[in-house]
C-alpha cells in the first residue's frame, strides 16, 4: 500500500510539474523507499528468498539510510529552511553521517565510533525545531498545519523509540515505526489532497481573471478598422500571451484625415496590459485637444511620468491627410515606420524617434512631415516584428523585412498583412529558434492622393 501511494505521488508530480509541488516528489520517493525496506525485511519475503548475504545486507542498509533523505526534504518543503538554513544544514549533516555509516557497514571494526544516522536524527531534529522556535523562526502558513505536524510528531516518536532500542548500525527491526509511518502517510495524503484542491481552485480563479482581462483588453482595441478616403487599412495583432502590452488605435476627425497610434509597453502579461489600458485612455484625452503627433506623444509621456512611475512605453503617432498627400509623425523610442514609395521603388524610414516614454516628465518630442502618392504603402509595427530571431540569431527586421516589402509590393493589403505576420512567426519557429518572444502588432496602410 505504501509503495502504491508513493508511486502514485511520483506520477502525479510528473504530470503536474510545478515547482511549488516538489513535496509530491519527496513524499513519493520517501514512501517507495520505506516500503522497499519493509518488504525486504518482512519475514514472509525472507522465507521466500532466503536470508540476505553480505551484499544483500549492504544494499538493505544503504536503502534504509537513503530513505531518510527524501523524508528530510519533505520536512523542509513544509517547514521551510528553518532559522539560518538550519534544516539545510541538518540534511547535509545527515548525508555526511549516513555516508560514513554506509562505509562503516563494510568496515565495521574501523568505524565503531560513528553514531547511527537514526540516532543523529533523534537528537538533531528536535534541536533544530527548538532553536528555530527560540530564535523566532516561524514556518510558512499551511492549511491543516496541525494535522500535518501531528502526523510528523507521531512518526518521529515511533522512529525514535525503535532507533533508541536498537542503536547498533544495521541492527534495526520493525517495531512501532511502521505504524507511525502509516499515520504520517494518512496525514500527508489528506494535507496533499487539500493542497492540490486549493491550488487548482486558485489556478481556476486566475484563469477566470485572465479570461476577463483578455476580454477587457480586446474591448480597448478598435472594434472595426476605420474607413478612410483614398486609403485602405489592414491590421494584424499577435499577442505572445493571453494579454499583451501592445496597443494600436485610430483617431478619425474627417473623412480624409486620420491619426494612428502604435504603442508597446515594456514588459509582458497583466502589468503591461494595465499600462496599455492607461495609454488608451490618455490618447483619447489628448486627441480631443486636436493636438499634433508631437503634442500627443508628449502628453502620453507626461501621464506616464505622473501616474505610472517606472513604467515605460514606446509609441509612434502618425497623422495622415489623404486629401493632400501629407503625413506627420512623432515617436518615443519606437521603431520608425516604413514608407514604400511605388514610383521610385525605394524604401524609406520616417522621422526620428525621441526618448522612451515615462523617463523624464518635461521631455519634448520632434515632429516630422512627409508626402506620399498613389500606390505608396505605409507600415507601422512594434519591435516584436523586427526583433524576431531565427536559430542563427538573425533578426527578421535586418535580414528579411526590407526584401519582403519590396517583393510583396503588388500584393493586396490583406494578403500582404497575412503573409508578413506568417513569415515573421515562421522566422522564429524554424524548428531551431526560440519561437515568438514578444507581442507583434502590424498596421498596413495603402495610401492614395486625390490629386492623382
Amino acid at each position: 500500500m505504501l509503495a502504491t501511494l508513493g508511486v502514485a505521488a511520483v506520477i502525479l508530480y510528473g504530470f503536474r510539474r510545478r515547482d511549488r509541488e516538489n513535496f509530491l516528489l519527496w513524499f513519493g520517493l520517501f514512501s517507495v523507499l520505506y516500503a522497499i525496506v519493509l518488504i525486504v525485511r518482512n519475514s514472509a519475503f525472507r522465507v521466500a528468498f532466503g536470508q540476505p548475504q553480505a551484499i544483500g545486507l549492504a544494499v538493505d542498509h544503504i536503502i534504509s539510510l537513503s530513505t531518510v533523505v527524501p523524508g528530510l526534504l519533505l520536512f523542509e518543503a513544509f517547514y521551510g529552511r528553518g532559522w539560518r538554513d538550519s534544516v539545510r544544514w541538518l540534511i547535509g549533516i545527515y548525508c555526511a553521517v549516513a555516508a560514513l555509516a554506509a562505509i562503516g557497514f563494510a568496515h565495521y571494526h574501523h568505524l565503531r565510533f560513528v553514531l547511527p544516522p537514526g540516532t543523529v536524527l533523534v537528537i538533531s531534529v528536535p534541536t533544530v525545531l527548538a532553536v528555530g522556535y527560540i530564535a523566532g523562526y516561524r514556518p510558512p502558513a499551511l492549511p491543516q498545519r496541525r494535522i500535518l505536524f501531528a502526523g510528523m510528531i507521531f512518526f518521529f516518536c515511533a522512529y525514535s523509540i525503535d532507533r533508541l532500542l536498537h542503536r547498533q548500525i544495521g541492527n534495526w527491526h520493525s517495531g512501532v515505526e511502521p505504524y507511525g509511518f502509516l499515520v504520517l502517510v494518512i496525514c500527508l495524503w489528506f494535507v496533499t489532497v487539500q493542497r492540490i484542491i486549493a491550488d487548482d481552485r486558485r489556478l481556476n480563479l486566475l484563469n477566470d481573471e485572465m479570461r476577463a482581462a483578455t476580454r477587457i483588453q480586446k474591448a480597448i482595441l478598435p472594434r472595426e478598422i476605420p474607413i478612410l478616403e483614398n486609403a485602405n487599412i489592414a491590421v494584424r495583432y499577435a499577442p505572445m500571451a493571453d494579454v499583451a502590452g501592445d496597443l494600436y488605435d485610430f483617431v478619425t476627425s474627417q473623412p480624409c484625415c486620420m491619426g494612428v497610434l502604435v504603442a508597446d509597453v515594456i514588459g509582458h502579461g497583466m502589468p503591461a496590459a494595465l499600462i496599455a489600458s492607461m495609454v488608451k485612455v490618455a490618447v483619447s484625452t489628448w486627441c480631443r485637444n486636436d493636438g499634433g503627433p508631437a503634442t500627443i506623444i508628449s502628453g502620453l509621456n507626461t501621464v506616464l511620468c505622473k501616474e505610472a512611475r517606472e513604467q515605460y512605453v514606446t509609441a509612434a503617432y502618425l497623422y495622415l491627410d489623404t486629401a493632400n498627400g501629407i503625413g506627420r509623425h512623432a515617436a518615443g523610442a519606437h521603431p520608425s515606420p516604413f514608407l514604400w514609395r511605388h514610383r521610385s521603388q525605394t524604401l524609406e524610414k520616417l522621422g526620428d524617434s525621441g526618448l522612451l516614454l515615462g523617463v523624464r516628465a518635461n521631455e519634448t518630442y520632434d515632429e516630422s512631415e512627409f508626402h506620399f502618392e498613389r500606390g505608396d504603402r505605409l507600415l507601422l509595427y512594434t519591435d516584436g516584428l523586427t526583433e524576431a530571431e531565427n536559430a542563427a540569431e538573425e533578426s527578421f527586421g535586418d535580414v528579411a523585412l526590407p526584401t519582403f516589402i519590396r517583393e510583396m509590393q503588388d500584393c493586396g493589403i490583406e494578403e500582404f498583412a497575412d503573409r508578413l505576420l506568417r513569415d515573421a512567426l515562421a522566422w522564429s519557429r524554424d524548428g531551431r529558434g526560440k519561437g515568438q518572444t514578444d507581442d507583434i502588432t502590424i498596421v498596413v496602410i495603402d495610401l492614395k492622393s486625390s490629386e492623382d
